[in-house]
């Protein structure tokens, strides 16, 4: 026997109930913004609800505010506790990323749902993690959303909100207004900010730079400016040799020149003219090696990454670049900064052993690493976390002369090192050549595995060298080129190295 119930229609004042979602990070507003949607609502006589979704820290998720409101009524409507996909009208994402994410989650459709986000970035510890370049690709996002939402707003909400004196919160509620999706005037928007009584003339500049990025939606993404040739300033004599660098560079094939005059110029930073001079002479071997017939290609390749390679993260660089006046002035722009304000930096070290030997002349540094005892006492002394107030002067100083050593750096047992590795992986990359052009310009791109200081360090290098040792497998393959590409992205894939073991394994196999 089977019982059917009776159909009960859904009530039709359900439809009137809008529903908005914020997603947004710590540091971004998120409360502030949703405490204004719902004093706006309630102002102007609707009832209204808002509860939150924690999300996890250090950019891993964001919290989910979710904001139910309808007309006021002699029924009390009940409101539900968190979105559902396919049921959001208005979704405001606090970062692009949050744009991507409401998307896939399925807050954001086509028939309804009016999405307003910010185009900066925060990256997420996923992003942070990757061994390559673990950035997600914003213009993807950008098209997911396009088809996505009924309508789409998005701006630099950050950058408008910063440029007002202002947090994010502000700016977004702004676009919120211009959108027109609430049913409320512009002034209601604005009494809500008032009311809160906290920065309230700074918050409505941004407000307002929100509302009227929201009526501009349609404007296309402009494409950043080149950034302007830096000033250089020294010695006349260094102008001098510098210029006659950059004739050198400027000589070589038409293809080459760029990407040698960008390296040639990260290595004079690094240390000075003369290390210049040997940079353009392990290029000039590897164009004598090289023609047209490939468009340059080794040479290109071999301009960038030996550049790298040489602009090794060495103690000496890290202080340089944490005492340089443009840093600082950075930093201050980031944070806002207005005259008369003081700004406290710290910074964390956690050198290890192998950090501190790596700057004892090359001799002896090599004897220490040799010596499991002393390495131990190093380890002991130095291998502790270090937070230094680079605000203060003594701390200042320590960095500014240790940064100041670029002299001293090329007797170091770290330089030692790192002229040995640089030569083994020249002559591995190039030996192939004759045989397999296109395998020696992977060989070469396998320099990008090596990056960071300390363990970071340390692990990349292993990784470096599984791969580089992979091309005797692959030696005589008609694809060994595409698979040495095959191995590096699986060692760029993850930081743990699982992708790349399997990777191996699949080699070792073709034996």
């Amino acid at each position: 026997m089977n019982l059917v119930l009776p159909q009960k229609s859904p009530d039709p004042r359900v439809g009137d109930i809008i529903k908005l979602a914020v997603m947004a990070v710590g540091g971004q507003g998120g409360g502030v913004l949703t405490g204004w949607i719902e004093a706006l609502a309630r102002a102007q006589g609707y009832a209204c609800q808002a509860t939150s979704v924690a999300g996890v820290a250090q950019r891993t998720g964001a919290t989910i505010y979710y904001v139910e409101m309808a007309k006021k009524s002699e029924l009390e409507p009940v409101f539900a506790l968190a979105p559902a996909g396919g049921d959001v009208d208005v979704l405001i994402a606090a970062e692009m990323m949050e744009v991507g994410r409401a998307v896939m989650r399925g807050f954001v459709t086509p028939d309804r749902t009016t999405l307003i986000g910010s185009t900066h970035r925060a990256l997420a510890v996923s992003e942070k993690m990757a061994p390559g370049d673990g950035i997600a690709d914003a213009d993807e996002v950008r098209a997911a959303a396009e088809i996505a939402a009924q309508k789409l707003i998005l701006a630099d909400m950050d950058g408008l909100a910063v440029a007002e004196g202002s947090v994010i919160s502000s700016s977004l509620f702004g676009a919120l207004a211009g959108s027109r999706a609430l049913p409320f005037p512009r002034e209601a928007f604005e009494d809500a900010i008032r009311a809160s009584g906290k920065g309230v003339d700074a918050s409505l500049r941004a407000f307002a730079a929100g509302y009227d990025a929201a009526q501009n939606s349609t404007e296309e993404p402009v494409a950043p400016e080149k950034p302007a040739a830096p000033e250089l300033t020294g010695p006349d004599s260094e102008i001098a040799r510098w210029k006659a660098l950059s004739d050198r560079a400027n000589a070589l094939p038409g293809p080459v020149r760029q990407m040698a005059g960008n390296g040639l110029m990260k290595v004079v930073d690094f240390q000075d003219c003369a290390y210049g001079e040997t940079y353009l002479d392990h290029l000039d071997r590897i164009v004598a090696r090289d023609s047209a017939d490939h468009d340059w290609l080794l040479s290109v390749t071999a301009a960038k990454y030996i550049a790298n390679a040489m602009a090794y993260d060495d103690i000496i660089r890290v202080a340089d670049l944490k005492t340089r006046a443009p840093r600082m002035a950075r930093i201050q722009a980031e944070m806002g900064v207005k005259d008369g304000q003081l700004v406290e930096v710290t910074e964390f070290f956690h050198p290890r052993a192998e950090e501190i030997v790596s700057l004892l002349p090359a001799t002896m540094g090599a004897r220490w690493e040799a010596s499991p005892k002393r390495m131990a006492l190093m380890d002991r002394l130095f291998n502790k976390g270090r937070r230094l107030r680079t605000h203060s002067l003594r701390s200042f100083l320590m960095l500014h002369f240790l940064g100041g050593l670029k002299g001293y750096r090329l007797k170091t047992r770290r330089h030692q090192v790192e002229v040995a590795h640089l030569q083994q992986w020249l002559e591995a990359s190039l030996a192939p050549l004759d045989d397999d052009y296109a395998l020696s310009v992977e060989l070469l791109r396998n320099r990008r595995l090596v990056k960071g200081y300390s363990d970071t360090h340390a692990r990349s290098l292993t990784k470096f060298a599984t791969v580089m040792n992979a091309a005797e497998l692959l030696r005589g393959r008609k694809d060994a080129a595409e698979w040495m590409g095959r191995l590096r992205e699986a060692a760029l894939k993850d930081p743990d190295g699982k992708a790349l073991e399997g990777a191996i394994q699949t080699v070792r196999s073709f034996v």
